[in-house]
């Protein structure tokens, strides 16, 4: 494992030529226009999970299309939504192939007194951890197992158009529940949570109704073609598998013009929320220079990236937490 990518000082002024689609916040405020027709309030259930100092809720709430997208609210359990002023909360979106798991591997936010939505991501759950819940009720056309091609031809149809729709609603729901301070919602995630939180973030501003903070970590779903051309890894070797057996001009012409509606460089540009990323730059999966892409268009000058020189993307792990706390403190005060 190696520096592969561009040297520090290149990597802090990378603003590669993306090319955009002219009507991409048309399509994205049509898309959340859309999915905030269906305007049914969150369905919260209490569990009892043994816990003490943290109380757990069973979120349900409404994603694209209306489809029922299942959550963990965690709280702590000294708040009393009635008589203490409202708690600010954290949205999270999870990496590739994993689910919202089990509420007690999510205790950091509400141990620190910040109400916590851990959105399970549609389809997905059964790579790692401790699974999902949710099913992706939209059919699929032919493509490489994963979630990279599905919905290839069309971005109409990709599932990220899903998945993002259903970052923004888990955010318009936590808003909606009683306790918590609208005002005060950050997003965070890491990897393809990563990569959705540059979209939830840029989505949101487009609709003029900021969050709070957004913090992706080693963020996936940016850069897409520099990642296929540098990279051999997964998931970015779906577009690759799929291009290699798909040996044609126009596929790949629409293949590029599709990922381009979804692509973190493109979204970033029009984000107008405060930003903290992170990058690794012995990233193999998440090349530092897709990361870049995103960071150096973010729309805004109030950002700031940490830089891991020696970590592939596992990034800073465990080590997040405390300067996220701490900046994201800083934005909900």
């Amino acid at each position: 494992m190696a520096q592969f990518d561009l040297p520090l000082e290149e990597l802090e002024r990378y603003a590669p030529d993306v090319v955009c689609p002219a009507d991409l916040v048309e399509f994205w405020t049509t898309t959340v226009g859309e999915a905030r027709a269906t305007a049914d309030a969150p369905l919260l259930k209490r569990v009892e999970t043994g816990l003490t100092e943290v109380v757990v809720d069973d979120v349900t709430f409404p994603g694209f299309g209306g489809h029922p997208i299942k959550a963990w609210l965690l709280r702590p359990a000294r708040h009393d939504a009635h008589t203490d002023a409202p708690l600010p909360a954290v949205v999270e979106l999870i990496g590739y192939g994993g689910g919202r798991g089990l509420p007690h591997e999510h205790l950091a936010w509400a141990a620190a007194g910040v109400a916590h939505l851990v959105m399970d991501t549609r389809g997905q759950g059964g790579h790692w951890g401790g699974g999902g819940e949710t099913p992706d009720p939209v059919g699929r056309s032919a493509g490489v197992a994963g979630f990279m091609t599905a919905g290839i031809e069309d971005p109409h149809d990709h599932y990220y158009r899903r998945f993002y729709t259903d970052g923004v609603r888990a955010v318009d729901a936590v808003r909606q529940v009683p306790g918590i301070d609208p005002a005060r919602v950050a997003v965070t995630g890491t990897s393809q949570g990563g990569g959705g939180t540059i979209a939830v973030a840029s989505l949101l501003s487009m609709a003029g109704d900021d969050v709070a903070a957004a913090m992706p970590n080693v963020p996936f779903l940016t850069h897409f073609r520099r990642a296929v051309q540098i990279v051999d890894s997964h998931p970015y070797r779906e577009i690759t598998q799929y291009l290699s057996v798909r040996r044609d001009p126009d596929v790949e012409a629409t293949v590029w013009r599709t990922l381009a509606y979804l692509d973190g460089a493109n979204l970033a540009r029009h984000a107008t929320a405060p930003a903290l990323f992170s990058v690794a730059l012995m990233d193999m999966t998440c090349p530092p220079s897709t990361v870049y892409a995103a960071y150096n268009a973010w729309g805004t000058t109030d950002k700031k990236i940490d830089v891991y020189p020696y970590n592939d993307h596992e990034g800073g792990q465990a080590y997040r937490f405390a300067p996220e706390l701490a900046w994201f403190r800083t934005r909900t005060a």
